[in-house]
C-alpha cells in the first residue's frame, strides 16, 4: 500500500509542479542536472521525480521526471533550494539548501530500493528479483540464460523451493500436490491441473512466478503443498515494441515466438505467439524378481521368475499457441481485457520395449513390443477482465469470466514379435492391440473480487469464485482375437464422465502497526465431485475385476472453512520475520480416480481409483529474511500435517485379456492413507561479491512421517530427503555472460522401497550484439546427462529395480531480438507490477 500511495503522490506533485513551472520558466537562469540510477544494479530509473523547492518562498515548487536514460534538466532561476529525488519503493534522496549561481550537476544519483512497503519486502539480483510478500515470495525470472530457448517447465526447475522430475511432474517442497494457475486463475495454459502443457509454452512467455507456500484466502484452497501462480508477460510501454525469438538444438529442437505490444493512451494491444518442433528422446529399464514363479501375460505355460524390460521412447511433438488480447481503458479509472488463447498439439511417439523373460537364470523368451502412440490436442480460451478503482487509495472491484476447452484424440497401436524363443512351444504370437481415446473438457471460472483501504495502513477484501469443470473421456480397447481380428476388449471400453465443481466466498483484513504486519482471511468452499462409469460391466463385476469396491455413479459434495494466517515483523530495514498458517485441500483429479488401467506396458500399468477421497492439511511457516550490502538470507522453517493423505502402492493384480483370458501385472493404485506429517527448513543466499560475478544457491530439507494401512498390511514409514541448487553467473570480457546451474535431488526412502539421488547440470554462455537489440545465447541442458530416475520397490511377491529418463541431454542455441525496447525494460515493467496486478496483491 505504501508503494501505491507514494505512487499516487508522485502523480499530484507533477500536478502541481505543472501549475507552478511557468512561475520559475519566465526568469530561469540555469540548469540543475543529474542522472538516477538503481543502487544495486546500477541501471537507470525512467520517470523518476524531481521536485525543487525555492527555500526563502516554499510555495515556489518546479521540478520534472527522468528519461528513459535516467538523466534530468531542470532550468531555475538564480537562488537558493531544496531538491527532492523520488521513485516509488525506493529510498528518497534530499539536496538540502543548494545555492544556485551557476549551472549545477548533482552527478549520479543512486536510490535505494524502500523496506517501509507494508506488503514487500524487495530483494533484487541480476538473474533473479525476489519480492516477499506477506502470502507469499515472487520471483521474476531477468536474465536466466539457462532456460533460453526452452520452455515453462525449463523455467520452473530454477526457481527456489520448486522442483521438476524427469516426467515434468512439478513438487514445492518435495510436495507433488501444487497447484499451477496462469495469471492467478486455472488455465487450459496450464492443461487444466495437468504439468504437460508447461513444456510446449515458450520460457520468454513468463515475466514472474509467484511461489505461494502459505496462501491468502483470497487464493483457492486446492493444493496442500502450495500454489505456483505464472503471470505471462503483459507490455505497458506507449508505442509499438516487442522481441522475436529463434531457437534450435540438438536432439532437434526448433521454435519461434514473437511477443508484440501497440499501446496508446486508449488501449494496449498484446499477442504471443510460438510454433515448436521438438524431438524428445527418453528410455528406461525395469528389473524384476519374483519370489515364486509365474506365467508370461498371455501366454499360458511358459514360466518365468524374472523380467527384464528396456524400454527406448521416440518423442516428436509438434505445436503452436497464441495469445491475443486487449486492454481498453475506459477513464483514468477503470478498464476492460479481453483476451483469447488457442494452442494446437500434434504428437507422434513411438515407444520400444525388449523384453527378455529367465527362469532359474536361463532365458525363456525375448520380445520386441512397439506401441506407436498419436495425439492431437486443440484447446481454446477466451478470458474477460474488469476493473473499476473507484480512487487513488486502492479502492476498486475487479471481475473475471473465463472459458476454457480442451479437445485431445489419442490412438495407440500397440503389436510385439518374437526375438528368441527357448521354450517347448514351437509357435508364439503375441495379441496386438489398438487404443483410441478421446477426451473433451469444459470449464468455466467466474470470478469477483472487492478491495476497500481503511485509512492509510490498512485493508479489506471480499470476494467470490465458482469453477465448473466438466471432463469426459471416451475410451476404447481393441485386441487380436484367434481369428487375427481387433476385437473389442468389453472388460476395458468404457466411458467416464467427470465433474467438478468448487464454489467460494472469501474474506480478509490486513493491517500495519509500526513494524508489525498482518493479514487475516477466511475461505468458505463448497467442493462437488461426480463422475459417472459407463461401461459393459456391473459394478459387482467391476469389483471382481478390478479388486475394490467401485461406484459407478457418484455424487460426494465437500463443505469446508479454510482459514489463512500471514503476518511480518521488521526487525529492521534490512531484516524481517515472517509467520504463516493456511488449512488446504487436495481434490483428486479425473485420471486419479478413472479405474481402467493405462495399456503403457504389458506388465506394469497404473489405475485410477474411484473411491479416493480428498486430503486435507494444516501448514504453518516461519521465515527470516536478512540482507547485507553484497549478500542476501532468505530462510524458512515448516510444518505441515495431511489427513487421508494420497499416496501410490504397488500390487499384483489378475485383469482380463483378449479372448476371456487372464493377465497378471504389477499394478500402482492411489489410495488414501491415514496421515502424513511433513517438517523441513529451506535457506537460500545471493551473494554478488564483484560486478563481474553472482552466486545464487538453495538448499531444502524435508522428513516426511506416514502413518497408515491399506488391506490390512502397514505403509508406515520416516522417510528424510533433500535438494539443492546452485547457480553462478560471470561476466567475462567481451561482454560475454556465463552461467552455470546445478541441482540435486537427494536420495529418499519410499512406502515400498527406495528412489536414488540424481545430479542435473545446465550451461550457458549469451552476448549482446546489434547495440545491445539483440542476443545470442547457447545451453546446454542435463550436461552429464544424469537426470535420471533410479530405485527399487519390494513387496510380497516381487522386488523391481527402475530407471527412467523423460529427455536426454538437449542443446539449445538462441538469438532474441528486441525492437523499440531497452533491455532494463523488464525491471520498469516488474516495478509498475504492483499498480496493475489483477491478482489484487495486498
Amino acid at each position: 500500500m505504501t508503494a501505491k500511495f507514494n505512487f499516487r503522490q508522485s502523480l499530484a506533485l507533477l500536478f502541481f509542479l505543472s501549475l507552478n513551472i511557468t512561475l520559475f520558466a519566465q526568469s530561469a537562469d540555469y540548469t540543475i542536472s543529474g542522472k538516477v540510477i538503481d543502487n544495486d544494479l546500477e541501471v537507470p530509473l525512467e520517470y523518476a521525480t524531481v521536485s525543487i523547492t525555492d527555500v526563502n518562498d516554499p510555495s515556489k515548487v518546479t521540478g520534472g521526471v527522468t528519461d528513459i536514460d535516467g538523466n534530468f534538466a531542470i532550468e531555475v532561476a538564480k537562488g537558493t533550494y531544496n531538491i527532492e529525488v523520488e521513485f516509488i519503493s525506493y529510498e528518497s534522496k534530499i539536496f538540502k539548501n543548494r545555492t544556485v549561481n551557476s549551472d549545477l550537476n548533482l552527478g549520479t544519483i543512486a536510490l535505494g530500493v524502500s523496506s517501509a512497503s507494508l506488503d514487500e519486502v524487495v530483494v533484487r539480483a541480476e538473474t533473479t528479483q525476489v519480492d516477499v510478500r506477506l502470502d507469499k515470495k515472487i520471483y521474476n525470472i531477468g536474465k536466466d540464460l539457462t532456460t533460453a530457448g526452452g520452455t515453462v517447465s525449463d523455467a520452473l526447475n530454477n526457481v527456489p523451493s520448486v522442483s521438476v522430475d524427469v516426467e515434468g511432474g512439478i513438487s514445492l517442497r518435495g510436495n507433488e500436490n501444487v497447484r499451477i494457475l496462469i495469471n492467478g486463475k486455472p488455465s487450459a495454459m496450464a492443461g487444466f491441473g495437468s504439468t504437460d502443457v508447461l513444456s510446449q509454452l515458450p520460457a520468454d512467455a513468463i515475466e514472474r512466478v509467484e511461489v505461494i507456500t502459505s496462501p491468502s484466502a483470497r487464493y483457492d484452497a486446492e493444493g496442500t503443498a502450495g500454489i505456483l501462480n505464472i503471470i505471462l508477460r503483459k507490455d505497458k510501454t506507449l508505442g509499438f515494441n516487442g522481441s522475436l525469438t529463434l531457437t534450435g538444438g540438438d536432439p532437434a529442437n526448433a521454435g519461434a515466438s514473437a511477443n508484440i505490444n501497440y499501446r496508446t493512451e486508449k488501449f494496449n494491444l498484446f499477442n504471443t505467439t510460438g510454433y515448436r518442433y521438438r524431438e524428445s528422446p527418453g528410455n528406461g529399464y525395469n528389473e524384476t524378481e519374483y519370489f515364486e514363479e509365474r506365467e508370461i501375460p498371455l501366454l499360458e505355460d511358459i514360466n518365468y521368475d524374472r523380467n527384464i524390460e528396456d524400454r527406448d521412447m521416440d518423442r516428436e511433438n509438434k505445436g503452436f499457441n497464441t495469445n491475443l488480447g486487449l486492454e481498453y481503458y475506459i477513464n483514468d479509472q477503470s478498464s476492460i481485457t479481453g483476451s483469447i488463447f488457442y494452442r494446437n498439439g500434434d504428437d507422434e511417439d513411438l515407444t520400444t520395449n525388449i523384453n527378455d523373460y529367465f527362469l532359474n537364470g536361463e532365458e525363456r523368451l525375448g520380445t520386441t513390443r512397439t506401441e506407436l502412440e498419436t495425439e492431437e490436442d486443440e484447446s481454446y480460451q477466451f478470458a474477460v477482465n474488469y476493473i473499476n478503482k473507484f480512487n487513488d487509495e486502492g479502492h476498486q472491484l475487479t471481475a473475471d469470466f473465463q472459458y476454457d476447452i480442451d479437445n485431445e484424440e489419442q490412438a495407440a497401436f500397440i503389436n510385439e514379435l518374437v526375438d528368441y524363443n527357448n521354450t517347448e512351444r514351437d509357435e508364439i504370437n503375441v495379441p496386438r492391440e489398438e487404443t483410441n481415446t478421446l477426451e473433451e473438457q469444459r470449464e468455466y471460472l467466474l470470478q469477483a473480487d472487492y478491495v476497500l483501504p481503511l485509512g492509510e495502513n490498512s485493508q479489506f477484501e471480499a470476494g467470490y469464485r465458482g469453477n465448473f469443470e466438466n471432463t469426459v473421456t471416451d475410451y476404447e480397447l481393441r485386441q487380436e482375437n484367434d481369428n487375427g481380428v481387433l476385437a473389442i476388449n468389453e472388460n476395458q471400453t468404457n466411458i467416464f464422465d467427470y465433474t467438478e465443481n468448487v464454489q467460494a466466498l472469501y474474506t480478509q483484513y490486513g493491517s500495519k502497526f509500526g513494524d508489525f504486519s498482518f493479514l487475516l482471511g477466511l475461505r468458505l468452499e463448497n467442493t462437488n465431485l461426480k463422475g459417472n462409469i459407463d461401461s459393459e460391466l456391473t459394478e459387482a463385476e467391476l469389483r471382481e475385476e478390478f479388486g475394490f469396491q467401485i461406484n459407478t455413479d457418484f455424487d460426494n459434495n465437500y463443505l469446508g472453512l479454510f482459514p489463512t494466517v500471514n503476518i511480518i515483523y521488521e526487525l529492521g530495514e534490512q531484516e524481517n520475520i515472517t509467520l504463516g498458517y493456511n488449512r488446504r485441500i487436495n481434490r483428486p483429479r479425473g485420471w486419479f480416480i478413472n479405474p481402467f488401467p493405462s495399456r503403457n506396458s504389458r506388465t506394469n500399468i497404473f489405475q485410477g481409483n474411484p473411491n479416493l477421497q480428498p486430503a486435507f492439511s494444516n501448514a504453518f511457516d516461519l521465515g527470516y529474511l536478512k540482507r547485507w550490502e553484497k549478500l542476501t538470507l532468505t530462510s524458512s522453517v515448516y510444518f505441515q500435517r495431511e489427513t487421508d493423505a494420497f499416496q501410490r502402492v504397488q500390487d499384483n493384480i489378475t485383469i482380463s485379456g483378449p479372448n476371456n483370458t487372464e493377465v497378471e501385472v504389477i499394478r500402482t493404485l492411489p489410495i488414501n492413507l491415514g496421515t502424513n506429517d511433513r517438517i523441513g527448513a529451506e535457506f537460500g543466499l545471493l551473494y554478488n561479491p564483484a560486478d563481474w560475478l553472482r552466486l545464487n544457491g538453495s538448499f531444502n530439507f524435508f522428513q516426511f512421517n506416514i502413518d497408515g494401512e491399506y488391506e490390512g498390511q502397514s505403509y508406515s514409514q520416516e522417510n528424510n530427503s533433500w535438494f539443492g541448487r546452485f547457480s553462478s553467473k560471470v561476466s567475462l570480457p567481451l561482454g560475454i555472460e556465463w552461467q552455470t546451474n546445478a541441482f540435486y535431488m537427494g536420495p529418499s526412502d519410499e512406502i515400498q522401497g527406495q528412489r536414488d539421488g540424481m545430479l542435473s547440470i545446465d550451461l550457458a554462455l549469451s552476448k549482446d550484439i546489434f547495440n545491445d537489440n539483440a542476443t545470442i545465447s547457447a545451453n546446454v541442458s542435463d550436461l552429464l546427462n544424469s537426470r535420471k530416475r533410479q530405485g527399487t520397490t519390494t513387496t510380497d511377491m516381487f522386488t523391481q529395480y527402475s530407471e527412467f529418463q523423460w529427455r536426454q541431454r538437449q542443446i539449445n542455441v538462441s538469438l532474441i531480438y528486441r525492437f523499440n525496447q531497452q533491455k532494463n525494460q523488464q525491471r520498469r515493467e516488474n516495478r509498475d507490477m504492483d499498480d496493475d496486478d489483477m491478482e489484487g496483491d495486498f
